[in-house]
This record gives C-alpha cells, structure tokens and sequence, in this order.
C-alpha cells in the first residue's frame, strides 16, 4: 500500500527545500548541524524518521519549524505529524507531548526505548538543555565521557550541546519523560 502525500508534507521535503533555498550543499548543512552526509540525505530521502535531536538541530540551523503544517487543514496535519513522532526510531519511539511553535523553548517527549538495545547511529548533539526522568525499567546514558546508569525514579539534567546517547540493557523497556530547553 502507497502511502499519498501533499507536496512539501513530508520532513525530508521541508528539509531538503529549506537547504537549497539557502544555497547549501548536503555536505554545508552536514558542516553546520554536525551530523554526517549520509544520515541528512536519509533524511531528506525520508528512509529514515530523525530523532528529536536531529529534528531541533534541523529547525534551528535552517530556521524555521519543522514541524509547521504546509497544508490548509492544519488539524490533519497534526495529526499525520503526531503519527509519524510515533513511529521507530532505531530502538526507540517518541511521542511529542508539548506543543511546537517559534516561540516555545521547552518541548517535553514520552519516549520507549526498547528492552536489550544498544544505541544505534550518531550520538545527538542539540543546543540547550535536556532532562530525563525514568518513569518505567531502566537506561543507561553517556553524558560526554560520563557514563550515568538510571533506574525507575531516576533522573538526569545536562548541557545537551554535549554528546550523548541513550541505551537500555534491561530485559524490559524504558518509559522516559525527556523535556529539552533550545534558547
């Protein structure tokens, strides 16, 4: 079954039109968000759904929000996005629980990382700041060279321009409640 879309509805779309109306090259974006070629152009190809890290790092950099409806009917928009936020990403899901906008810093996610997995990908990298609470199982996180081990209760403040990445070696999934701040 084909999935139909309207033109520009789709992230790898917006993304890949706001880069080319600033005149960058894949490789310029890759230079000026600090994730690699290959990973932008899955995103621009939309074979992959990005993490909410790439996605502020994306908004920012090309400046605008990338989750803004492009079409009239913007409830179905909200829709089709909150669906797609839900989606897999590597080992985990994300729902977004805070609203976008242009003038809202803080955005806060319930996100599921499965049980057993190890971090897949780059490392996330976004200006600002993040918190992790564990609502449910455990998690496993290097902050920089730091490594944190977060049980059920647990939680977690730092610098989110430091690399970091989230695993889970328990034999159940991870309830998470991350709500990150980008001035």
């Amino acid at each position: 079954m084909t999935e139909t879309r309207k033109p520009g509805a789709m992230m790898g779309e917006k993304v890949k039109k706001a880069r080319e109306k600033m005149g960058w090259s894949l490789q310029d974006l890759a230079h000026e968000t600090g994730y690699p070629v290959d990973v932008l152009q899955s995103v621009e190809d939309n074979s992959i759904v990005p993490p909410v890290a790439l996605v502020l790092q994306l908004s920012r950099t090309l400046k605008f929000n990338m989750e803004e409806a492009e079409t009239a009917d913007g409830k179905k928009a909200a829709a089709s996005r909150t669906k797609s936020h839900k989606k897999r990403v590597a080992s985990y899901a994300y729902t977004p629980l805070t609203e976008a906008g242009a003038r809202n810093h803080l955005r806060a996610y319930l996100v599921t990382i499965d049980a057993g997995t190890e971090h897949q990908g780059v490392e996330y990298k976004h200006e600002g700041e993040e918190f992790i609470y564990v609502l449910k199982g455990g998690l496993v996180i290097s902050v920089g060279a730091n490594v944190t081990v977060l049980g059920k209760g647990d939680s977690i403040h730092f610098n989110s321009g430091l690399h970091h990445k989230l695993s889970n070696p328990n034999q159940e999934p991870a309830n998470l409640l991350v709500t990150i701040y980008t001035p």
